[in-house]
């Protein structure tokens, strides 16, 4: 329970901060953060292939 509290805290935290930024940096930040994951979804795939 304390999980879901801290984080639906972080994410009332991160909406609020990019309500306040301009659009075109709060998208800028949203395509760096999904290249990221996708990296790192690629990365994680190709690890359990080779075990």
């Amino acid at each position: 329970m304390l999980v879901l509290v801290a984080a639906l805290l972080l994410l009332g935290i991160v909406l609020g901060t990019v309500a306040h930024i301009p659009l075109p940096l709060s998208l800028a930040a949203a395509t760096v953060i999904g290249c990221w994951l996708l990296i790192f979804a690629v990365r994680e795939r190709a690890a359990r292939r080779t075990r």
